[in-house]
Parts: C-alpha cells; sequence; structure tokens
C-alpha cells in the first residue's frame, strides 16, 4: 500500500515534466496527449490534465489556438511559449541531475547490501 503512494505522488510530479516535452516539437491536442501519455504507462484523467494545462497557459508556458475538426467539435491545439521551452530545458537538466543522483545512490545501496550480506 505504501509503495503505491509513493510511486502516485512521483508520478503527478514527473506529470508536468511530461507534458512539457510532449509539446516540445509539436502542436498536440487534449486527447492526444492523453493518449500519448497513456502509452507511456502515466494514466492520467481529463480532471488532472485540464487544470495543469490551464495553469501552465495562464503562466504563459504554453499557448493554443482551436482548429475545426472533420469528425466533431473544434480542438484545441496547445504548444509551448518560448518561456516554455526554457522551463523544459531547466526540467530536462534537472531530470539528468535526479536520475544520475538516483543511479548513484541505487548503486551505492546494491554494494552496501552486498558487503552486509558477505560479512
Amino acid at each position: 500500500m505504501q509503495a503505491q503512494n509513493t510511486i502516485t505522488q512521483m508520478r503527478r510530479g514527473f506529470l508536468e515534466f511530461c507534458i512539457v516535452s510532449l509539446l516540445a516539437n509539436n502542436e498536440v491536442y487534449t486527447a492526444e496527449l492523453i493518449d500519448r501519455l497513456k502509452k507511456a504507462n502515466l494514466l492520467v484523467t481529463d480532471g488532472t490534465l485540464y487544470p495543469l494545462l490551464n495553469r501552465l497557459q495562464k503562466a504563459g508556458l504554453l499557448q493554443y489556438r482551436w482548429e475545426e475538426s472533420e469528425s466533431g467539435p473544434p480542438r484545441k491545439y496547445y504548444s509551448l511559449t518560448e518561456p516554455g521551452r526554457k522551463l523544459l530545458n531547466e526540467l530536462d537538466s534537472a531530470w539528468q541531475d535526479i536520475n544520475e543522483s538516483v543511479k548513484l545512490i541505487r548503486s551505492g545501496t546494491k554494494k552496501l547490501t552486498k558487503v552486509q550480506t558477505n560479512e
């Protein structure tokens, strides 16, 4: 039970980084964002995604435009603004640092466990 709570919190923490990463190279509409997140095993609901997109847009990190759709209502396409691109670069750098730190800790933990079991 405790692991699941921690995993949920970790995924929530990475969600903003994943969203701006998905918008790094092209415009994406909301249903496509949800689909791509699900394909990456990051299950997200409309109730989670829309407030986050709205917050990022109000902060000037995302912009959107409406486009008519042949198969239904108009679609809202999101893209990164220049401040959003700067945020992505900062988050990417932070992710690299965090990932390296975790690798070091995990490798040290494995070595420590090995030393303790050999004593």
